[in-house]
This record gives structure tokens, C-alpha cells and sequence, in this order.
């Protein structure tokens, strides 16, 4: 006849009848038990105070753990995360540091807290990639802008206007615009350089209301404007977005806190809503390029203020003033020479160069030597 399999309930009630009888050798029972002396004693006790429920297994979780994120941190943490979706552990901590908290755990712990909770898609890691970053040196040194692309609300669509300072990742400007006209442009900047000042350079994409590497536009009354204002232009290389790397970061940002799921009654609520994130990325978001600290802290106003009225153009004595075309063509000396229809109805100068037989058509800091 076969053994009888028996429970580890069965076994431990056996061995604590066996060890509780008079004259009880523990040991020796213990060997029989194939179990040690100290587990023999363990299960003793346990029946004297709890009878079969003392033969139980415990749960090997601990009542407490010295090593667990105190209840009060996790909370804050999940609160913090809850306000800011997008932050990760890196901010989230800087943030709550910077709010008043005196501890905070490691960024590794705070992203097993969220993923604890579920608040991390194992897939976001995949796209996050180093880059090498450059900046100026200084705020207001350059500034770069740009266009969100355009989203429609219920009243149309909305065109984000972003002015970035390169130095700082400061947010100058953050406009819902009803188009993509210089007009309105210039309108913005306008209230943007009265709070701010004027940057040293503007880095622009190619197209639109920018001008650009195409000779036919290279320049437009947009950045006309501000070469008249003593402001440098650039342009990006075409179809390399990562010139403005700084900028189509922010973009990003900006997509994933603000526009991601929202959607929009018109222009003054979009407006309305940029205007409460912008406050949070200038002011409490940390910036890992900055190491955790915020755009604000690192941004001052120029020096440079803005005019509002700009001073005519002057010319020497010895320069030749024309007057250009409507369809941007200059004659002189009987010839005529396309420069920009930009330039249409302004007076430039004519001067020549080092070179014999070539002149040189200039006008407020840019240069232009298609005349010969």
C-alpha cells in the first residue's frame, strides 16, 4: 500500500502533537521531521499561541519597510506628476525640491514610484536619444522663432507664434495667431521687444514671411524692419529643422503639455491657455539643459531697447541714392539690376568696390552686390 501524501498542515500539527508529549526528545524528533531545531521551536510556539492558525504560513512581505518611500513623498511625487504629465523623474524632483520639500528620493526611485503606478509607457524611452547642444553665451545674443504648426479650434485655426532666447531657452513670446503675415508677425514682436528689448540676431526658418537662401526672397518687409532696427537675420538651412533645434524642442514640449488632448473654443482661449503654460515653463518647469534650473533664472532683459521710431536712413556724400522699383529692379548708370521687391519705393546706396567695374547696392546692414 502506498504512503498517504500529506499537507505541510498535516505535517506541522503531527510535529508539534509529537513535540508537546512528555518526555519529548526535540532533536531527535527534529531529525525525524528533517526540519532544524530552531524551525521545531518555531512551530511549537506558534501552536501554544495561536493553535492551527499559528501553523500557517506568514506572508515574507514585511509589516513595514525602512527602505519604502515614506507615503507622504509618493503622494507629492503622484501629485507633482498629476499637475505635469509629461515631466519625468529628473524635474519632478528638482521641482519639489525647489517648492519646499527639504528630502526627496533619487530620480531611479521616483521612476519606480511612477511606474508603479503605471504613469510610464515602457515605449517612451525608446525615443528619448543624447544630442550635443550648443548655445550662445549669453541671453539675448540670439533669439530664435517660428511657427507651431497651425491646429484648427472652433473658430478657425490657430497659428502659435514662438520666440525662444538661445542662451536662456527663455519663452519671449508665445501668441495664437489667426495667420502667418508679416503684418501680424511684426505686431507680436512689437510687444515682444518693448517688454524685452531688442536681441543682437533673430534665427528664422526660410519661407513665408522670413525671406530665406532664395535669391527672388531673400529679404521681406518682415526682416527689413529688423535690420532697420539693428537686429542681425539668419535663416536656417533649408529643410534641416535642427538648426532651430532649441525652438522645435519647445515645440514639442509645448504639443505634449498644452495642445495634446485639449481642444480649443478660439484664438483667446488658445491664448489663455499659453499664457498659464508659459508662466510654467519660464518660472517652475526645470530645463535639463539648464541642469534642473528654470529658463527664468537663467534669462535677463537686453540692454538694446526698442525704437519706436526708427531714424532715417543716411548715406554719405560720395554714395549714389536710388530710388528702387516697385518690382524690387534698381537702375543705375543706365543699367537696371534686380535686388528685392522688399526694397520696393525705399532709397538705397550705391558705392563701388575694390574691385574695378563692380559696385555695391547697400541699405541699413545688409548688402546686396548685384550691381556691375
Amino acid at each position: 500500500m502506498p504512503w498517504k501524501e500529506v499537507s505541510k498542515m498535516s505535517q506541522r500539527r503531527d510535529f508539534v502533537t509529537l513535540a508537546r508529549a512528555d518526555g519529548a526528545n526535540m532533536r531527535a524528533l527534529c531529525r525525524r521531521f528533517e526540519i532544524s531545531p530552531t524551525t521545531g521551536y518555531k512551530w511549537v510556539w506558534r501552536f501554544r499561541e495561536r493553535n492551527d492558525e499559528g501553523l500557517k504560513d506568514l506572508p515574507h512581505r514585511p509589516y513595514s519597510s525602512t527602505s519604502r518611500t515614506p507615503i507622504e513623498i509618493e503622494s507629492a511625487v503622484l501629485a507633482v506628476r498629476e499637475a505635469h504629465p509629461a515631466w519625468g523623474a529628473r524635474k519632478l524632483r528638482a521641482r519639489l525640491l525647489a517648492t519646499g520639500h527639504e528630502w526627496m528620493p533619487s530620480p531611479s526611485t521616483i521612476t519606480a514610484i511612477l511606474r508603479r503606478h503605471g504613469l510610464i509607457d515602457p515605449a517612451d524611452r525608446l525615443t528619448h536619444r543624447p544630442w550635443q547642444r550648443f548655445e550662445r553665451l549669453e541671453p539675448n545674443e540670439l533669439w530664435q522663432k517660428d511657427f507651431k504648426g497651425h491646429f484648427p479650434t472652433d473658430r478657425g485655426r490657430c497659428h502659435p507664434l514662438t520666440v525662444l532666447d538661445d542662451h536662456s531657452r527663455f519663452a519671449l513670446g508665445l501668441r495664437a495667431c489667426s495667420n502667418e503675415k508679416g503684418d501680424t508677425v511684426r505686431e507680436c514682436l512689437t510687444s515682444i521687444f518693448r517688454r524685452y528689448g531688442l536681441p543682437n540676431t533673430m534665427l528664422m526658418d526660410n519661407g513665408g514671411p522670413w525671406g530665406g537662401s532664395n535669391p527672388d526672397h531673400r529679404y521681406t518687409p518682415l526682416t527689413i524692419w529688423l535690420l532697420r532696427l539693428g537686429i542681425g537675420v539668419s535663416h536656417g538651412r533649408p529643410y534641416h529643422p535642427q538648426t532651430q533645434g532649441k525652438d522645435e524642442r519647445f515645440h514639442r514640449t509645448m504639443k505634449a503639455e498644452v495642445l495634446q488632448g485639449n481642444n480649443f473654443a478660439g484664438l483667446a482661449h488658445c491664448q489663455s491657455a499659453f499664457d498659464q503654460w508659459r508662466d510654467i515653463y519660464n518660472l517652475e518647469r526645470p530645463h535639463d539643459a539648464l541642469d534642473l534650473a528654470t529658463p527664468a533664472s537663467r534669462y535677463h532683459v537686453s540692454r538694446r531697447p526698442y525704437l519706436e521710431v526708427i531714424p532715417p536712413l543716411e548715406y554719405g556724400p560720395s554714395d549714389i541714392v536710388r530710388s528702387v522699383h516697385d518690382r524690387g529692379r534698381l537702375k543705375v548708370f543706365g543699367r537696371i539690376s534686380k535686388i528685392s521687391k522688399a526694397f520696393k519705393s525705399m532709397k538705397v546706396g550705391v558705392r563701388p568696390t575694390n574691385t574695378d567695374g563692380v559696385w555695391m547696392c547697400f541699405t541699413l546692414h545688409t548688402s546686396s552686390p548685384n550691381l556691375t
